[in-house]
């Protein structure tokens, strides 16, 4: 797995919020289930360089700063700000992260086929204006 750090094409052109398009991002109440799964779906033949493991402390350090806060008095045009917001409120419970690189529906699939085997808080895949739920 591979050390995350927040790269510009991982931001929307707009605002700015977290927004990897072409990765998915699943959250964990247990860290050990997020590293569990990360290194089986490297063992499935994923690779090891479009995994990563964001602790709750790299979420709140890389991630949580790409939106304004609450106050900021207007709303964000899409969905990414209110996902970036749930990812904090998970992360300040100590939820750790998983994001993987998922370019079609089948390797997303493939992903939430191994996610399912534990509990897991949230799981969206980005995709081109589009944020899904998994």
């Amino acid at each position: 797995m591979k050390h995350f750090t927040l790269e510009p094409n991982m931001r929307s052109s707009i605002g700015g919020a977290f927004y990897p398009t072409g990765y998915s991002m699943v959250m964990f109440p247990s860290a050990e289930d997020a590293n569990r799964i990360g290194h089986r779906l490297i063992e499935k033949g994923m690779s090891g360089d479009e995994v990563y493991l964001l602790p709750a402390q790299t979420v709140l350090a890389e991630i949580t700063p790409t939106v304004k806060s609450s106050e900021d008095p207007l709303p964000s045009a899409g969905t990414d700000a209110a996902t970036v917001r749930a990812y904090t409120k998970l992360a300040n419970e100590g939820h750790t992260g998983l994001l993987v690189r998922t370019r079609d529906s089948a390797t997303a699939e493939r992903l939430m086929e191994q996610v399912r085997t534990v509990p897991y808080s949230i799981a969206q895949r980005y995709r081109t204006l589009v944020i899904e739920d998994l």
